[in-house]
């Protein structure tokens, strides 16, 4: 009898063990090069929360630029303005995008330009999760989105 109970408890917490864990994942992380004297960049990528609990992005962090935050773009009438959206709520379950024309990663006081073929390391900071370290892939300066049609 107490073998088959240590096996159920075994069982269960394998079963249980990496969803309980699982929280949000972010991937698709890319930026468009900048002109040389550009001082702002946006950065674009998805978030994942695989996770049964609600998360929130706290802090945005990167070593190539003074300051990072996330901006969403709201149109105000006849006017399109880009507004400073955090914390950012992420739903369990909830995949939230960061894309052209929309939420996105503002870097500001870029301490370089952002170079083609190069990639840009970027922190994120979640109430729980806890800090997630992403590369972003420098593409073009004229890149549209590069995962549009592609499912990950």
């Amino acid at each position: 009898m107490n073998r088959l109970i240590v096996s159920l408890l075994i069982a269960t917490a394998l079963v249980a063990g990496p969803a309980a864990a699982a929280g949000p994942t972010v991937t698709q992380a890319w930026a468009r090069a900048t002109p040389p004297g550009a001082t702002v960049a946006a950065v674009y990528l998805a978030i994942d929360n695989a996770g049964g609990a609600a998360d929130r992005l706290v802090s945005v962090s990167t070593a190539v630029a003074d300051r990072a935050e996330v901006h969403a773009t709201v149109r105000e009438g006849d006017v399109v303005r880009m507004r400073r959206i955090e914390p950012l709520d992420i739903g369990a379950g909830e995949r939230v995008a960061f894309e052209p024309g929309g939420r996105h990663l503002m870097l500001m006081g870029l301490q370089a330009p952002l170079v083609q073929g190069s990639r840009i390391a970027i922190t994120l900071e979640f109430e729980k999760a806890g800090r997630i370290s992403v590369e972003a892939d420098v593409l073009a300066g004229d890149a549209t989105d590069p995962h549009v049609g592609h499912h990950h």
